[in-house]
């Protein structure tokens, strides 16, 4: 007689879910068995955020059906998907930073009388829950005190208080440093050997490849395969997220710097909340090179684009461009200089959603006798720009007239990249340039960086995806908590060397990038 088999933890059946025209899931089937890890891979805007949102309740499919251990579901919110033994890790953390770990972790599951669940009791069960599952952290340490890799622990800990044995973890690493992804694998791994069943939504296949026993990728709403780690590729999964064949990452190629383009020199300023947020930056981009900023976000990179763009004011030190002063400049008077750049939020200062394609892709450039006729702006002039930049760059589904918040992210992208390239700068200032594009995106926006690079430009790329950093720099800054604790060439640079100096540890001997 054959033994019965275990039914999966979760089988999602023709899950379908539609927000007003848009169909974010179209009849997607996902199985995951108990006892594995099960990565949710595509394209932003694929639908993996959303279905994973419906197995927590927090949305409600249009149709479909959700079996958890082979038993059908209703979950009408994350109370229902609790009570069924599902926790989400969210990639922004939902935890108190004045409490302790011990007191985030039973917040909002204490028991009716707070006089009879004393503090220390809560300590004790926090710590045998750690040790349980070799999740090691103080409870009686504040949890803003804590580096992010131990705030998501208490996250995961908070689930299995609650007693998950389905754990959701959306882009568990956005926020780690390599040192921390490799001791959450080891931490999920753990997990599931013991009886754990663990989902993620992830874009960075390396690590996909590295932790999942099965990867189900979805393309525009649909699931288009689910298939085992074992005897698949990095490859396939990307040409099966876009739905054609990806070309291996861009060559650097040799970088041939040249003259100091932007000095900088003992640079500080603070914050929004008025605390220190740059404590002394020195560094020096040359002409023709790219200048990687690795680093955790939150270590200062937004104030430090900011001061250099003229968004935000110094409080001392010096900026230089082409040797001459500019701290404190005006944005108007940088971009003079030669200056462009690519903002982080594309939809804050990259572009006006409302204007026409067209018209994004003139602003800053009003004086310019490529755009003017006369004293006054030339319509033919823009219009003739945006024909010619729209098929330069393949922006796809834009004519001139477009506005641009009809368009992808992507597309998006990529008109603020022609507008700012097409201003021929010297000097180029890329902030998270790659934030939110898909696979085909990224590389375009690659191949278009390190092409003005090797046009002469200074490039200072600022990302928080360290395999971009070392795909395309030719140096990389370490920026922690303000300071560059060391710089490095793109031949000493390695994930491990980085990752240390992110979370403030130091190396033996001294980087010497220079």
């Amino acid at each position: 007689m054959t033994p019965p088999t275990e039914a999966p933890a979760v089988e999602m059946r023709a899950i379908t879910k539609r927000f007003g025209t848009l169909v974010a899931d179209d009849h997607v089937d996902l199985l995951a068995p108990s006892g594995t890890i099960h990565a949710l891979v595509g394209e932003n805007g694929a639908g993996k955020s959303t279905l994973m949102n419906m197995l927590y309740g927090l949305y409600t499919p249009d149709s479909g059906e959700i079996l958890i251990h082979g038993k059908p579901v209703t979950l009408h919110g994350p109370g229902d998907a609790i009570k069924q033994g599902i926790g989400m890790v969210h990639q922004h953390f939902m935890l108190v930073p004045p409490l302790t770990v011990a007191e985030n972790i039973v917040l909002g599951a204490e028991p009716p009388s707070l006089a009879r669940f004393p503090r220390q009791e809560a300590i004790r069960r926090v710590a045998e829950l750690a040790a349980r599952y070799g999740l090691r952290v103080d409870p009686t340490a504040r949890v803003g005190d804590l580096p992010v890799g131990l705030q998501q622990r208490v996250e995961i800990l908070k689930t299995l208080y609650r007693g998950a044995e389905i754990l959701i973890l959306d882009e568990p690493t956005a926020v780690l440093t390599p040192q921390e992804t490799d001791e959450l694998f080891v931490v999920l791994r753990d997990l599931v050997t013991k009886g754990k069943t663990i989902l993620f939504i992830s874009h960075k296949l390396r690590e996909v490849m590295s932790v999942a026993d099965q990867i189900s990728v979805l393309r525009r709403g649909k699931k288009v395969a689910t298939l085992e780690k074992a005897t698949t590729s990095r490859e396939e999964i990307a040409r099966l997220m876009v739905g054609r064949e990806i070309l291996p990452q861009v060559d650097r190629g040799v970088s041939h710097p040249g003259e100091p383009v932007l000095e900088v020199r003992d640079l500080r300023c603070d914050s929004d909340r008025g605390l220190s947020a740059l404590k002394g930056l020195s560094f020096t981009v040359r002409a023709g090179e790219v200048l990687g900023i690795a680093g955790v976000e939150g270590n200062g990179q937004s104030e430090l684009v900011d001061v250099l763009t003229g968004l935000r004011h110094a409080t001392s030190g010096t900026v230089s461009l082409h040797g001459q002063p500019v701290t404190n400049a005006t944005p108007r008077r940088l971009r003079d200089l030669g200056l462009a750049a690519i903002p982080e939020d594309r939809h804050a200062r990259g572009l006006i959603l409302e204007y026409s394609v067209a018209n994004n892709l003139v602003l800053g450039s009003q004086n310019s006798p490529a755009v003017t006729g006369g004293w006054l702006l030339s319509p033919r002039r823009i219009l003739e720009r945006a024909r010619r930049l729209i098929g330069q760059f393949d922006i796809r589904g834009a004519v001139p007239a477009t506005r641009a918040r009809s368009l992808s992210g992507g597309n998006q992208q990529k008109v603020v990249l022609a507008r700012e390239i097409e201003s021929r700068p010297s000097f180029l200032i890329a902030a998270q340039p790659t934030r939110g594009l898909d696979i085909g995106a990224i590389q375009f926006v690659h191949q278009q960086l390190l092409a003005e690079r090797d046009k002469g430009v200074g490039i200072l790329l600022v990302s928080a995806e360290l395999d971009e950093i070392l795909a395309l720099s030719d140096r990389i800054a370490v920026l922690y908590e303000g300071s560059i604790p060391g710089t490095f060439t793109a031949e000493e640079a390695t994930e491990d060397r980085l990752g240390i100096l992110m979370t403030g540890g130091s190396l033996t001997p001294e980087p010497v990038g220079g």
